[in-house]
């Protein structure tokens, strides 16, 4: 018992002292400029980023700065030069050079632009008489890594979570005509393209797309309420595609700055989702206890689905722009391509969530006595929990002040009119198709006659 107290103490005391020591928030800010055969790299860091360094101090545990430049050498070489890698054209560059480094007080504003922050660590060292403390001051490095060729596209790879708990990055790409393009984004994401070609920008919007629509449950509960009333393929491809055709609208339009900026937008398009859930979780409901079957019911009830997910589709692209917003910035100049590229992996997704849901409902459902209770069973399950967070939601939604009338307020409601007009008539353009596809050609009437 003695031992397993002690050895609890030791724990206990240890992740004590290392979540001390490890900051919570860290924020990296970095510069890069190809060029001149190199590409050069400006850092700064907080130095409560930077442990198990030896740091020279004098009286009152202030930093000695007339000698502090090798403890400052060393940090960076540890805490940055060996966790970040750049990439030309896919392979990685030789190790960088530490070319110069800086204390820096958290007031100075050098790195507001590429040039200053250069010029801040070229020239001189802040005044040895100054009283700084080691966790009051930043670390400002200049690294410099060869290029292979001139020319070419660099991509970011830097190992960032031993700095904090939470790490963001702020970066920004000095292109060879002065451009600045900037990028943020939180942790590791792992290999950060800044230029990327069509395919990779395709490629990497693709798969986020698929991985948005596994990993949302409000999303994946909608498509469910979907699937559970459905069974043949016809009708499920009439209701997906017209429900991707609608998002697809209102992702677009967003990505190119013609969604609402104001701050209760957000909370309003996320109470609305969990509206739809609730609509579509009931009319199985209604249709169950009714004993309706809407394949069997003929046109008029699929059009009603049909019509009720393309609304839905306008309000759930919305959902889809907002979790993309953040990404976007690493669609280089390709933004439409990686739109659409988004747009085939939530198809995708959406399909295998579908037909998978639809079969596994199917099968369920026969070996069932009453399939109609079963789906009310389960529609009820998500009426509940779609309820919770309509409520939830809302209750955010309605904090935020209404939106004041306006002309420009009366020619975006104009705007999004007439793109919801546009979905509609794309998704019934597909519907008339569909079924014209699927109604038999009528061969020659046959003559009619008594028998000789």
């Amino acid at each position: 018992m003695r031992i397993l107290a002690a050895v609890a103490a030791a724990i206990v005391f240890s992740s004590s002292a290392y979540a001390h020591d490890v900051p919570d928030d860290v924020v990296m800010q970095a510069f890069l400029q190809p060029g001149g055969g190199r590409v050069s790299l400006l850092v700064r860091v907080p130095l409560t980023a930077m442990r198990d360094v030896d740091i020279p101090s004098r009286a009152g545990g202030f930093v000695d700065l007339a000698r502090v430049e090798p403890t400052l050498r060393h940090a960076a070489t540890v805490w940055l030069l060996q966790g970040i890698d750049l990439l030309q054209d896919g392979r990685v560059l030789p190790t960088g050079t530490l070319a110069g480094v800086r204390l820096s007080l958290p007031s100075d504003r050098a790195f507001e632009s590429f040039e200053t922050a250069r010029a801040q660590l070229t020239g001189p060292p802040l005044d040895p008489a100054m009283q700084v403390m080691w966790e009051q001051g930043t670390l400002d490095a200049l690294i410099e890594y060869p290029l292979e060729h001139s020319g070419g596209r660099i991509a970011w790879r830097a190992d960032v979570r031993r700095l904090g708990q939470r790490v963001t990055t702020v970066l920004r790409l000095v292109t060879a005509d002065g451009a600045v393009r900037a990028f943020e984004w939180h942790g590791d994401p792992g290999v950060v393209q800044l230029d990327p070609h069509w395919h990779q920008a395709a490629l990497s919007f693709l798969r986020a797309g698929v991985s948005h629509v596994f990993s949302g449950p409000d999303h994946l509960l909608f498509l469910l309420c979907i699937a559970i009333p459905l069974r043949r393929v016809r009708t499920l491809v009439v209701v997906v595609t017209s429900f991707t055709i609608a998002h697809a609208t209102t992702l677009v339009a967003s990505a190119y700055g013609v969604a609402p900026s104001g701050g209760w937008f957000p909370p309003l398009v996320e109470t609305l989702i969990a509206a739809s859930i609730v609509w579509m979780a009931l009319e199985n409901i209604f249709d169950s206890v009714a004993g309706r079957d809407i394949e069997a019911a003929g046109g008029r009830a699929v059009a009603r689905r049909w019509a009720a997910t393309t609304v839905f589709g306008l309000i759930h692209g919305f959902g889809f722009s907002f979790a993309l917003r953040d990404q976007l910035q690493f669609a280089g100049t390709h933004l439409l391509t990686s739109l659409l590229a988004f747009n085939v992996g939530v198809e995708i997704a959406q399909l295998v969530v579908i037909v998978g849901a639809a079969a596994a409902v199917t099968l369920a459902f026969r070996r069932l006595a009453s399939p109609r209770v079963a789906a009310i069973v389960v529609s009820a399950i998500a009426a509940h929990t779609g309820w919770d967070w309509l409520l939830e939601r809302g209750a955010v939604w309605w904090r935020f002040p209404w939106p004041a009338p306006s002309p420009a307020a009366l020619v975006a409601v104009g705007i999004w009119l007439a793109l919801a007009a546009v979905a509609a008539a794309g998704a019934w353009g597909i519907r008339r198709l569909l079924d014209g596809a699927a109604r038999p050609e009528r061969g020659p009437r046959a003559v009619s006659g008594k028998p000789a």
